[in-house]
């Protein structure tokens, strides 16, 4: 066989295997739009990574309040008892290779997704079989325990100038307060002024929910932090910060 003979044929091959590389046909559109949805089902496990304790309500509740999460099944009572939580959750996932596909390729999934104070970060959610039941519904939210600011301002104490706040005695309107028992307190006493922080359960991720006061010589005031200062990372919501505010945003 010629020399010729053989040239033609690789030749004609060259510029398919050329189009073929460039247009990324190594990964069908179908196998991307399943990595589409894993990474869906990857940042539920994101979103709920962490050690705060999460009933399997409170967990369910805030996957399905996910934009194309749908919650299937979940394995557990909370995240912090026995093996923690196991989530199954149905994502999507499309892709498009206007070279091979007519239209868009859409495929719907279903992972586990584990939740426990031993999860890794961005673990790798688990294929599993969807369940044939219709998607867990969940009602809303419990509204968050109502924080006295009002009644707390009425009743601190107020010190004469030259005086010193006592500790004790703001305690004693603390205890004397009708508040919900989830709403944590604080006291800290610091050169004869006190500081104090009423802080309710949030979920880890919005602004928290606090007021703080502080009790001194010719001061006694009650106050809730800019919601800048509330967010998750900041020390708005701090004892600290009730006896040295931190600047008010600009």
């Amino acid at each position: 066989m010629s020399a010729g003979r053989v040239l033609r044929p690789l030749l004609l091959l060259a510029p398919l295997a050329l189009l073929a590389a460039g247009c990324g046909a190594a990964e069908p559109s179908e196998a991307k739009a399943a990595d589409a949805a894993r990474e869906a089902a990857r940042t539920v496990g994101e979103r709920l990574y962490g050690q705060r304790p999460r009933t399997a309500e409170e967990a369910g509740r805030e996957a399905a309040g996910m934009d194309g999460v749908e919650v299937m099944r979940v394995d557990g009572t909370s995240t912090h008892d026995g093996k923690g939580l196991v989530l199954v959750v149905r994502t999507s996932g499309s892709a498009y290779n206007s070279t091979f596909d007519l239209e868009e390729v859409v495929v719907r999934r279903c992972f586990a997704v584990r939740v426990s104070p031993g999860s890794e970060w961005r673990e790798e959610p688990r294929d599993v079989d969807c369940p044939e039941s219709l998607p867990l519904v969940f009602g809303p939210a419990p509204e968050p325990p109502e924080l006295p600011a009002a009644e707390l301002r009425a009743k601190l104490p107020r010190v004469p100038e030259g005086g010193r706040a006592d500790e004790t005695e703001v305690r004693r309107v603390l205890s004397a307060l009708d508040m919900d028992p989830a709403v944590r307190t604080e006291v800290q006493a610091e050169d004869g002024r006190v500081g104090v922080l009423l802080l309710a359960p949030g979920d880890g991720f919005g602004a928290q929910d606090c007021v703080l006061a502080r009790v001194g010589p010719g001061e006694t005031e009650v106050w809730v932090p800019p919601r800048v200062q509330r967010m998750r990372g900041e020390a708005g919501c701090t004892v600290s910060n009730a006896l040295h505010p931190a600047p008010l945003p600009h």
